[in-house]
């Protein structure tokens, strides 16, 4: 069976306080508050494996075999600039661009498919090891998730693994969707849960913590799966951040608790 479906305020403050990574340790990891400080419509169909921002474009990739997208769209006005199916049995997960390339994962195939970012078109493919899940890239390079605490690096235009590392903590925790942040650090979602985790991609340290499960309200939760998609608005400390189905998406800050 496909993955488990993996499973306003404006100002209003959203959680404190979420898993730690090890059973019976007390988890130290500083919390962040999540700050809402608007929202947007988002496609209730998108079934949300990796989201991007270049520019003025929002880039959004969905998953589900038969079903994966990748889709671009003017971030001012969400006005649809292209848009491509990925055919079964390819499952779509995390995407990103890095220079003149947008890299899109899928699940449990082992393809990493290159695409021109103005058009969609495929332009070429690599293949890899294990599992996709999330994907970013910064500094010359691309940060993969494969559902587990680990990390790989990879060249951005040959996508040859180049390093990997660990998490020192919130070991077991099972990283999916990647944001490489402008200050160095990734922030990720850790599936199936509400959690967001930034971490140092350096050291593998998980620098803080953060809860959205207040983010979408009980009453908008009927049909939707996890929370997963996570993208910074350049030049700014705002995030933009959804899930699997969801009506909203959230414009966001995280704030020290």
């Amino acid at each position: 069976m496909e993955r488990n479906r993996r499973s306003l305020a404006v100002g209003v403050l959203v959680g404190l306080l979420v898993m730690s990574g090890c059973g019976g340790a007390e988890d130290t990891t500083p919390r962040m508050n999540i700050e809402v400080v608007g929202t947007r419509p988002h496609d209730p169909k998108a079934f949300t494996q990796g989201l991007e921002i270049d520019g003025e474009v929002l880039y959004e990739g969905t998953g589900l075999s038969g079903a994966s997208s990748v889709r671009a769209s003017r971030l001012a006005t969400g006005e649809e600039l292209a848009r491509t199916e990925l055919p079964a049995p390819y499952f779509g997960e995390g995407i990103t661009v890095a220079g003149a390339t947008l890299w899109q994962l899928t699940w449990h195939d082992g393809v990493a498919i290159a695409r021109d970012p103005a058009t969609l078109a495929e332009r070429g493919r690599a293949s890899y090891d294990g599992e996709g899940w999330g994907l970013c890239a910064r500094d010359g390079r691309l940060i993969m998730s494969d559902g587990t605490d680990r990390l790989t690096f990879r060249d951005p235009v040959t996508f040859a693994p180049t390093g990997s590392v660990e998490l020192t903590s919130h070991n077991g925790a099972r990283l999916n969707e990647l944001e490489c942040a402008a200050d160095g650090s990734v922030y990720a979602n850790d599936w199936p849960t509400d959690t967001i985790l930034r971490i140092d991609p350096g050291s593998g340290a998980v620098l803080a913590s953060a809860d959205a499960a207040g983010l979408l309200p009980a009453t908008a939760r009927a049909g939707t799966d996890a929370l997963n998609g996570i993208a910074q608005l350049p030049g700014t400390d705002r995030f933009l951040i959804t899930g699997k189905n969801w009506p909203t998406m959230f414009e966001v800050r995280f704030v020290p608790a």
